[in-house]
C-alpha cells in the first residue's frame, strides 16, 4: 500500500530525512517510533504530499505519489488523498458546524454523496467511535478526546484505503488518550493499514505488526514489536526504550 525508496528530504541546508525506503503492506499496521526531532512526522507527512522531499520516490495505493523528487500534479493529488485518511495532533474541526456536519461534510462536498446518505453515514462512524449522542454538539462543548474521535470518524467518513496517525494522542490529557487510542486498535483489528507516529509505547507494542526506529532522519531498525521491544540490534534503539520505558525521577 505504500512503498517508498531513496527519500530525502531537506530544509534549507538541514537534511530531515536521509535515503528512506520503506514498505507499509495491505492491513498491516506500522507504528514508527523515535526520539522528537528524529524526522517521523516528516516521513508521515511526505506520504499524503503535505511534505515535498527533494528525491526519491513514494507509491502509495497503486500511485506515484512522489516520482525523483517530483510531486503529482495537483487534481490527481487531491483525488489520492480521497485514499488517505490524516489524523493530526491538532483535531482541526471546523468549529462553526456541528459534530455531525463535521463528519458528513467531506462526502457530500468532495464526493458527491447525498446530504441524506452522508448523515447516515457519519451517525454510523460516531458510532464506531463512541460519540453517536454528540452528533448535535458543537466541537467547543467536547473534550480533547472527543474532539479527536470525531477527527478520525471524518478521516473515515471518505472511506480512505489507508489511514497516516501524525502523534494523534500527544495534544491530550492522559486520561483521555485511552479512549482515542482504543478506536485506533478497533481500525487494526478491522484490517484497516495504518501508518502510525507516536510515542505510545504500549499502543506500538500490542497493536503493530511493524515498529520502525528512526533516529537523526534514518530508519534504523525495524522488526515485530516482540524484537524491537525485548531484543533491539541498534544501541541507539535500547538507550531512546530505556528512556521513555523507564524514565529517571526527579529528584
Amino acid at each position: 500500500m505504500i512503498s517508498i525508496r531513496g527519500l530525502s528530504k531537506f530544509y534549507g541546508a538541514n537534511q530531515v530525512l536521509h535515503d528512506i525506503d520503506f514498505d507499509v503492506a495491505e492491513s498491516q499496521v506500522v507504528v514508527v517510533i523515535g526520539p522528537s526531532g528524529s524526522g517521523k512526522s516528516t516521513l508521515l507527512r511526505c506520504c499524503n504530499g503535505l511534505e515535498v522531499a527533494e528525491s526519491g520516490s513514494i507509491d502509495i495505493c497503486g500511485s506515484k505519489l512522489l516520482d525523483d523528487g517530483k510531486l503529482l500534479e495537483e487534481r490527481q493529488l487531491n483525488q489520492l488523498r480521497r485514499q488517505v485518511g490524516m489524523v493530526f495532533q491538532s483535531f482541526n474541526l471546523f468549529p462553526h458546524l456541528t459534530v455531525l456536519d463535521n463528519v458528513a461534510v467531506g462526502p457530500r462536498k468532495l464526493l458527491g454523496v447525498s446530504r441524506q446518505q452522508a448523515e447516515t453515514e457519519a451517525r454510523e462512524l460516531l458510532r464506531k467511535v463512541g460519540l453517536e449522542a454528540k452528533a448535535d454538539a458543537m466541537p467547543a462543548s467536547l473534550s480533547g478526546g472527543q474532539k479527536q474521535r470525531v477527527a478520525i470518524a471524518r478521516a473515515l467518513a471518505m472511506k480512505p484505503r489507508v489511514m497516516l496517525f501524525d502523534e494523534p494522542t500527544s495534544a491530550l490529557d492522559p486520561e483521555l488518550v485511552g479512549e482515542v487510542l482504543q478506536v485506533m486498535k478497533l481500525l487494526a483489528k478491522e484490517g484497516m493499514t495504518m501508518m502510525v507516529v507516536t510515542h505510545e509505547m504500549g499502543f506500538a507494542r500490542d497493536v503493530a505488526d511493524v515498529v520502525a526506529v528512526m533516529d537523526a532522519g534514518r530508519i534504523i531498525e525495524q522488526g515485530t514489536p516482540d524484537v524491537i521491544f525485548s531484543q533491539p540490534k541498534e544501541a541507539r534503539t535500547r538507550s531512546f526504550l530505556q528512556a521513555v520505558l523507564n524514565p529517571v525521577s526527579g529528584s
